[in-house]
């Protein structure tokens, strides 16, 4: 799992300014490519910190229990894959990062206590994660990195519903070569699935993002190349294609993040708010547990024409903290290209 995100977190930087280039939906504000690194980059980081050796040469008995214990839950795949999930998670940036966030917490629940992947529970915790992802959104849509996930759970749940329980290395592999195959066949449908895409002539950012970091899984797990020819013919995708979203119109209001310990009844009141004052809203829980009050961790994403009374909504029930104010409209410079700022 750390090597999975690793190569992630490498893939995504490389790959950001294209993603960036064709990131046209739900607004053209040319991020997607940034906001996916700085999230899987979050991730990552999580796990490389957890697993540094501690500084103390001798701890007390309670220090080598807490030290077995974290041990133990580095040798845990779920518990592994929920402490890169809620780190993604509190720093989640956009859209894509917001979503990823939540695949990433969602898989990790049917991983929870075990030390190896097999493929039925990779087929699990895909469809897991691509059905928590759609449920996030008020309003989703296909054409996204959400067809994209649903493609690669369905596909690893049918191959993995023919290997009548074979818990092997190569059934593995089969499961991971099917969920890349069909997410990038998903990646290819969503051009059309998009009246935006189509008129662009672009696949969607979102979904290549999504379609980088399962081959960096399946790269990870068995040990293999990335397959860089995946993305050979993906329209808008070619090195020498321009920015798309520099040509298309600015887009007005601000991008809204925060986190906010709510009640589950608070909760829907927000999201039912939300929906009434913008779009793009996403709302998922951040760890498993209330706290003392029985309020619940919830991320929050929000497009809005203007930040002020989604602000005052979001403090009328509860304290938001990592509050984020975002323009969705990138600046630029006279001749149309993207400010060095912007990307």
């Amino acid at each position: 799992m750390k090597r999975w995100l690793g190569k992630a977190e490498t893939a995504l930087g490389n790959h950001s300014d294209r993603l960036n280039a064709i990131n046209i939906f739900p607004v053209a504000d040319g991020d997607t490519g940034t906001n996916l690194y700085l999230t899987v980059r979050a991730a990552a980081r999580a796990l490389q910190d957890a697993a540094a050796p501690s500084d103390a040469a001798a701890p007390s008995l309670a220090g080598q229990h807490a030290q077995l214990n974290q041990q133990l839950q580095l040798n845990d795949v779920g518990a592994v894959l929920a402490r890169a999930g809620q780190a993604a998670m509190e720093q989640a940036k956009g859209n894509s990062g917001t979503l990823f966030s939540v695949f990433l917490c969602a898989a990790a629940e049917p991983l929870a206590g075990h030390a190896r992947l097999t493929s039925s529970l990779l087929a699990a915790a895909l469809n897991r994660a691509q059905i928590r992802a759609w449920s996030a959104l008020s309003d989703p849509v296909p054409g996204t990195m959400l067809s994209v996930m649903e493609a690669a759970g369905r596909a690893a749940a049918a191959v993995d519903a023919g290997q009548n329980g074979n818990d092997s290395n190569h059934a593995l592999g089969l499961v991971l070569d099917a969920a890349v195959e069909a997410a990038l066949e998903a990646v290819v449908r969503t051009e059309g699935q998009l009246d935006a895409l189509q008129a662009a002539h672009v696949v969607d950012a979102g979904g290549v993002g999504m379609l980088l970091i399962l081959d960096c899984l399946r790269s990870a797990v068995l040990g293999e190349e990335l397959r860089n020819e995946l993305l050979d013919g993906l329209h808008g995708y070619d090195l020498q294609d321009p920015h798309i979203h520099t040509g298309m119109p600015a887009d007005d209001g601000v991008e809204v993040m925060c986190t906010i310990s709510l009640s589950p009844l608070d909760a829907a009141t927000l999201r039912q708010r939300l929906d009434e004052l913008g779009d793009s809203v996403i709302m998922s829980q951040v760890g498993p547990s209330a706290d003392a009050e029985g309020r619940y961790r919830w991320r929050v994403h929000v497009h809005v024409p203007d930040p002020v009374p989604a602000l005052d909504m979001i403090r009328s029930l509860g304290d938001p903290g990592d509050v984020s104010v975002s323009e969705l409209a990138l600046p630029r410079d006279p001749s149309g290209e993207v400010s060095a700022e912007g990307r």
